[in-house]
Parts: C-alpha cells; structure tokens; sequence
C-alpha cells in the first residue's frame, strides 16, 4: 500500500479492502464514498470495536479513505435484520438482495452456514482522500 496522500494523523492505522476482488472492492467503497453504505458484516474471527479507526483501500490497493467504527453486533446469518441489510447499501438494499448476495459472498470464501455467527459493524465516514494518478 503506498503511504502517499495519507495525512499523517492516520499513519499507522490498520487497513483493508471491502470484498473479495478488485471489483468488489472499488463497488463497496464507492458506496461507502456515496455515504449508502454505513455497515458491513464479516465472519465473527474478525474483530472491530467502537471508535476504532479503519483505512479502506480501493481495488488497486490503493488507500481511498477513513472509517470509524460506531457498533458492533453479533447475530446469526438467519438473524440480520431488514435495518442492517438496509445499511449495508448493496443491491436494492432489501433483506432478501442481502441474504443471496452474502450467500455467495461467504461461499465463495467457502465459510458459508445457514447459522454462522457474523461481525455486523456500523460506520461512519471520517475523511476521503484526495485520489492519486498513478502511472
């Protein structure tokens, strides 16, 4: 990850890309960017807490912005309610678009359970970076 256009206030921060590719990538922090997508949710091995601050990269690896943690919740696949689908900003942001494209999501990553145990995380957007022209 190139460390240019990083303010220095952020420097050392943790970092990661939404998704499993580069498309997916680019798509999820596009919404992020939008402020349509305000939740994610992840395999329960991962880890956030409240207040924690998150770089997210683009799909080139590319440092694009910052997020604040500003809930974590546990719940069962079956169990994520309307709201946090609604959040998450994917799709037609319905419950069901939620559940098949996470479905696949987690299937692909081969960890899919009808009854896994998810990280459901809220965020805010804290500052977008302006974009570098590489060549």
């Amino acid at each position: 990850m190139s460390l240019s256009g990083i303010p220095r206030k952020y420097l050392g921060l943790q970092s990661f890309a939404f998704g499993d590719g580069p498309g997916l990538a680019d798509e999820l922090l596009d919404l992020v960017i939008r402020g349509v997508k305000t939740a994610t949710c992840s395999t329960e091995d991962q880890a956030s807490t409240p207040g924690a601050l998150w770089i997210v990269r683009d799909g080139r690896g590319q440092p694009r912005c910052v997020i604040e943690t500003t809930e974590v919740t546990y719940h069962r696949f079956g169990e994520v309610d309307a709201a946090f689908a609604y959040d998450e900003g994917e799709g037609d942001r319905s419950l069901d678009y939620w559940r098949k494209a996470h479905c696949i999501y987690f299937g692909r990553l081969g960890e899919f359970r009808e009854d896994m145990m998810l990280m459901c995380e809220r965020f805010r957007l804290v500052e977008v970076f302006a974009q570098v022209e590489t060549s």
